[in-house]
């Protein structure tokens, strides 16, 4: 089942929009007499080289792809250079200086990046808007919007995280936006090479080779990825592979056409949860050997950029998400064993296939203008979206051992349904510039769209089973930054932000669970005020203070029908508060002969509660306000030291995260099947440097979690399976990375 385009009405609103591009030109011209005679003449191309340090943090500067990030609470994370364990992706050492970012362990090491800020949940960082070089990659915004895609960090120059406030241009997250920039290519070359290779324990190898250059007036950047690894417990095994071609180039003067198209894809041999027994007697052992998980997704993009003049720049972006999510496994608990009849047979498996088809065609405005003849800048534009998730479940798969996704004869999925979502969303931002210290930046989101459930469920009725569910929010916001006299800066601002239902939230999970017909999309709002700094002798901090509310969250509730029968409801059943303070801080400590040494911490102090609602407690709704957010620690901190010379460096960090909750709750003692109860605290360490063998080639060595640490970051309530998951002991790599 697939729609054909989008409204009309849609498409005159954007045509309108691009209709509207000259008069502002026009508009700016006018406002702004000292450019009109200016006359543009081409410069020589200047190549400037510079040492930065790999992986520290800065802000974002104030224009960010087009859009404002004035006021809002942003890093911007070095990647490329960096000595962390970029081959598996180890969170804690690619955020080592964002304070607040927690890292879910969930799907074996190198295969995503899954993380949340603020008490929000890490489930394949869905709570954030997750884009790379601005292009979502959000599987289905409002079907399933876990970011499957997963780019090999080695390519990967820079990570931008803006917060919450950032919600009026980048979509309707809670957590804000992180977007992945891929590396850009050496322009004063036709053609140059990069490769970095990889091994490390536990069976690691990994291969990444890429080519760039600038051929004429077309600039072209490709990659290849390929990485295998046996993982830390036993049936872990993982393989995965990407690609990625860019390539741009002007029509005119005004005028630049970019092409982008990634792909990514892994398989993952799922070892299955553990009990908290199984766990302390031998954290690397499986409860399941025949579980898969792979997502493969493909990423294209096609911009076209209008410069008419410096204070005008316009781009149409058309971009999708293709692909699919596919798992094949035995569910249950770890105490449920999948063992082998009397007579050798294995149980069947089940099957679950989701396709995404979501297309999006976007237009960034941006544009300097006068206002009572105070400068300004303004950001504005309209997303169109049109999604399909196709979601195929419990099939009855087969009997094997090995990936396969057929299913057995005769059989059919229990649920075929396809979730379809047409979305129109404009957006506004002003960038007033009162005094050349003091600006305000107020700004405002519209989101329009509508989302139709259709498709059989075997185990309910049809009659009951379609669903229409309407988005209709206005959403409102105003930031505001001063710089003061001696330096520094505070920032801070105000933004409502709301989360879709998705599927999820809907789907009836058995013939007694029945969907709310009123229930609402989750909203609420998120506020902060920081200060931030940088001396001349290389100090550096940014401390601020956050408050998010969050409205109508999702969940169950025990209901009974007029004779008594009981029922599971499913509808809005909370609020939470969450309040915190997040600091980072860089001092430089001075030089021991050619060696630079430098400390840094980033950390993060959080209260995150149940304000009202209910949970379900041995068949009875039971109060949860009062309680703490399920995985939000109250506290995240990581630091470090760093020794920096002409040739090589090094660094030694130390990273604590504090007990969380599994369950709304508040369990505290461990189930027996480990599916609830405290996660408990865990205090890690890693080390990694690097050395340059010549100016083209570079070694790159550390050991992660040097103490071998047995610990693990959440019990699950649902996917992957509810229990522990181990995270990885210790670990060593050694990667040479190669340039010409």
């Amino acid at each position: 089942m697939r729609r054909f385009g989008v409204s009309g009405a849609r498409v005159r609103l954007l045509l309108a929009c691009v209709l509207m591009l000259p008069v502002m030109c026009g508009a700016q011209e006018r406002a702004d007499s000292t450019r009109r005679d200016s006359v543009a003449r081409p410069l020589p191309g200047v190549v400037v080289t510079a040492r930065r340090t790999p992986g520290a943090v800065s802000g974002a500067p104030r224009i960010v792809a087009g859009m404002i990030t004035t006021g809002a609470k942003s890093e911007v994370v070095a990647v490329s250079g960096s000595t962390t364990n970029i081959a598996e992706k180890v969170g804690r050492q690619l955020f080592a200086e964002v304070p607040g970012v927690f890292v879910y362990d969930m799907d074996g090491s190198g295969n995503q990046v899954n993380i949340s800020a603020r008490g929000l949940d890490a489930h394949r960082s869905w709570e954030f808007s997750v884009r790379q070089n601005g292009v979502v990659t959000n599987s289905d915004v409002y079907g399933y919007p876990a970011s499957h895609y997963s780019a090999p960090m080695e390519a990967i120059e820079r990570v931008e995280l803006v917060r919450g406030t950032a919600a009026l241009q980048y979509g309707s997250q809670f957590g804000g936006v992180i977007n992945y920039v891929v590396r850009t290519p050496d322009t004063t070359r036709a053609i140059a090479f990069d490769s970095r290779s990889s091994a490390g324990g536990f069976g690691l190898l990994s291969t990444y080779n890429a080519i760039g250059g600038k051929a004429g007036r077309v600039t072209y950047y490709a990659y290849g990825s390929v990485r295998r690894s046996d993982g830390y417990r036993a049936n872990g095994r993982s393989v995965s592979d990407a690609e990625y071609v860019s390539a741009s180039a002007p029509l005119s003067n005004a005028l630049t056409l970019r092409a982008d198209v990634a792909r990514s894809r892994y398989l993952y041999r799922q070892p299955g949860p553990l009990t908290d027994a199984m766990f302390a007697v031998d954290a690397r052992s499986a409860t399941r050997s025949r579980n898969y998980y792979s997502p493969d997704i493909i990423v294209p993009s096609l911009s076209l950029t209008w410069t008419p003049g410096a204070a005008t720049r316009a781009t149409l972006l058309a971009s999708g998400v293709f692909g699919s999510r596919s798992s094949v496994a035995v569910g249950g608990f770890a105490t449920q064993p999948d063992t082998a009849s009397a007579s050798g047979v294995y149980s069947a498996r089940q099957v679950d296939i989701d396709k995404y088809d979501s297309r999006t065609l976007e237009l960034r405005v941006l544009h300097e203008v006068s206002i009572a003849e105070k400068p300004a800048t303004l950001s504005l534009g309209v997303a169109v979206s049109d999604n399909d998730t196709w979601r195929r479940q419990r099939g009855t798969g087969s009997r094997g051992s090995d990936y396969d996704l057929t299913l057995q004869p005769n059989t059919t999925f229990q649920r075929n349904l396809h979730y379809l979502t047409e979305n129109v969303a404009a957006y506004a931002e002003l960038e007033l510039r009162l005094s050349p210290r003091f600006c305000l930046v107020p700004g405002v989101r519209v989101e329009r769209g509508t989302t139709r459930m259709r498709g059989t469920l075997a185990y309910y009725d049809p009659a009951d089973t379609p669903r229409d569910v309407r988005h209709n929010f206005p959403l409102f916001g105003m930031r505001g930054a001063y710089k003061f006299s001696g330096g520094g800066e505070w920032y801070g601002g105000f933004s409502q932000a709301y989360r879709p239902m998705i599927l999820k939230d809907l789907l009836p999970e058995t013939a007694t669970e029945r969907t709310d017909t009123n229930i609402r999309d989750a909203r609420g709002w998120t506020m902060e005020s920081g200060v931030r700094r940088t001396f001349s002798g290389g100090v550096s901090y940014d401390v601020s203070a956050f408050a998010m509310r969050y409205e109508n969250r999702f969940g169950l509730l025990t209901l009974s029908d007029p004779d008594g029968t009981p029922y599971t409801f499913k509808t809005n059943v909370g609020t939470t508060r969450t309040m915190g303070v997040e600091s980072r801080l860089a001092i430089p400590l001075g030089y021991t002969g050619h060696t630079s040494w430098r400390a840094f911490t980033a950390a993060s102090l959080m209260n995150a509660k149940y304000v009202g609602g209910s949970f379900i407690a041995s068949g009875r709704n039971v109060s949860i306000a009062g309680n703490e957010v399920e995985s939000a620690p109250r506290w995240i901190v990581r630091s470090g030291v760093s020794a920096s010379g002409r040739r090589a460096d090094a660094t030694v960090q130390v990273s604590h995260v504090s007990r969380t909750f599994a369950d709304a709750l508040n369990t505290v003692q461990a189930s027996a099947n480990g599916a609830t109860g405290i996660v408990p605290a865990y205090t890690l360490v890693d080390v990694h440097g690097g050395v340059a063998l010549t100016r083209l080639s570079r070694v790159t060595a550390g050991v992660s979690n040097v103490f071998d640490r047995q610990y693990f970051t959440k019990r699950p309530q649902f996917y992957p399976g509810p229990g522990v998951w181990p995270s990885d002991g210790r670990s060593i790599y050694l990667s040479l990375a190669l340039q010409r």
